[in-house]
């Protein structure tokens, strides 16, 4: 059987074009018109995001994360603490987030500092999720080793015996929202012949935004 050539893989973007003309001044306001068309093009998961972090050491990691909320304070997603990119995040607080949605040839790229949300924002979330989820986090030690499955599965097992369907579950200790306040953020869009527009918007030292083109 013949392997598949990588360096034959390729798309030629055509379906749209980006200019500092066409963007707003304020980043937020640029991004959620973008997340809007994404909902609207029914793209499956348009909050999925790739959550780059890196420990003490500087070892990088990466993983994919759902945003939950975002507003001009900046991006929020929700995991354990006890996680790798918790683990990372309490040793090295600077992130980066990408969103890339290909269907409209676009990604958006997003780096910045990360702190935990209040235990309010936490728990207003956790208890928005379904059951299953919630008992889920319990259930899990997050990137903690495990002897095997059926011993995850009797921890949920044990814990629905515990919480049943109605009952409140009482938020892990070790489980939340960190929030990434940016200091860069690039919008991509794809273009013809590999000569994509970027235009990244990148926060001074007095809080403004000053907004760039970038070479593809």
């Amino acid at each position: 059987m013949d392997k598949p050539s990588l360096a034959d893989l390729r798309e030629n973007y055509t379906k749209a074009g980006l200019d500092s003309t066409d963007v707003s001044p304020n980043p937020f306001t640029q991004f959620n018109e973008w997340m809007k068309t994404a909902i609207s093009s029914d793209i499956l998961e348009p909050n999925a995001m790739t959550l780059a972090t890196a420990n003490a050491d500087g070892h990088p990691s990466s993983r994919i994360v759902l945003l939950k909320h975002y507003d001009e304070d900046g991006f929020c997603f929700f995991t354990s603490y006890g996680s790798q990119k918790g683990q990372d995040l309490e040793a090295n607080p600077h992130a980066s987030i990408t969103l890339h949605w290909k269907e409209l040839e676009r990604q958006i790229c997003i780096r910045g500092t990360v702190k935990k949300t209040s235990r309010e924002e936490s728990e207003n979330y956790f208890h928005m999720r379904p059951h299953s989820s919630q008992i889920g986090a319990m259930a899990s030690a997050q990137s903690q080793p495990i002897a095997d499955r059926p011993a995850l599965l009797q921890r949920e097992k044990n814990l629905i015996e515990e919480y049943p369907e109605g009952t409140t579950i009482p938020l892990p200790h070790y489980w939340g929202g960190y929030r990434i306040s940016p200091t860069y953020i690039e919008f991509w869009q794809g273009r013809p012949s590999r000569l994509h527009d970027r235009i990244v918007y990148q926060k001074d030292s007095n809080g403004s935004w000053n907004t760039d083109r970038l070479c593809p």
